[in-house]
C-alpha cells in the first residue's frame, strides 16, 4: 500500500504512527530512539522500501537526528533503501552456508528470475539481495522472503516451488 500525503512525498499513515507509538509504550519516554529498528519496519511495509524523505519523518517522530535514523537503516540488511520487487527474496551466502549450496541456490535463482543482486525482474515481482548469517546454518541454503519468512533446506525443486507460490 502507498500512502502519499504532500505532492510526490512518503508520510507515516495513521496505522503505522499507531503501531509505532504500541512500540515506544514498551520503553521510557526518555529512550524513543530505542523503537526505531521497529518504526523502520512499518515504514517498509507501508510503502516498500525508505526514501530518505520517509526515514526523515521517522526520526522526527521519534525526536532523533536523522542521521541516527539513516545510520540504522544503512546498517542491516532488512531496509530497503530503494525500489524492490514485490518480493524480496534474501539469500545467506556467509560461508557455512555457502559451503553447503547457498551460493549454488543464489546462482540459480538469479538464473531463474534473470536478475543479478539487488535487481528487480521485468515484471517487478521479485528481487534478490545477499545476506549475512541468519543463525540456521545447519539448515542450509536459506533464504528469507519479505524480511519476514525463511526457508530452509532450499533445493533447486523447491526453489521452483517458492517462487510458483510467489508469482
Amino acid at each position: 500500500m502507498w500512502i502519499i500525503g504532500r505532492e510526490n512525498s512518503f508520510v507515516l499513515s495513521t496505522e503505522a504512527k499507531s503501531k509505532i507509538d504500541r512500540e515506544l509504550a514498551k520503553f521510557p519516554a526518555d529512550q524513543k530512539q530505542s523503537a526505531v529498528m521497529a518504526a523502520l519496519a512499518f515504514a517498509q511495509d507501508e510503502h516498500g522500501w525508505l526514501p530518505t524523505e520517509l526515514m526523515d519523518e521517522v526520526a522526527q517522530y521519534l525526536g532523533m537526528p536523522s542521521i541516527a535514523v539513516y545510520e540504522v537503516a544503512t546498517f542491516y540488511n532488512m531496509y530497503n533503501l530503494k525500489p524492490m520487487g514485490k518480493h524480496k527474496i534474501t539469500v545467506c551466502t556467509n560461508l557455512p552456508c555457502a559451503l553447503s549450496g547457498g551460493v549454488d541456490a543464489a546462482d540459480y535463482l538469479k538464473a531463474k528470475l534473470g536478475v543479478d543482486w539487488k535487481e528487480i525482474t521485468a515484471d517487478g515481482n521479485f528481487s534478490l539481495v545477499e545476506g549475512e548469517c541468519m543463525g540456521a546454518c545447519a539448515d542450509a541454503p536459506v533464504l528469507l522472503v519479505n524480511n519476514k519468512r525463511m526457508c530452509s533446506f532450499m533445493s533447486n525443486t523447491k526453489l521452483d516451488q517458492l517462487i510458483a507460490e510467489l508469482k
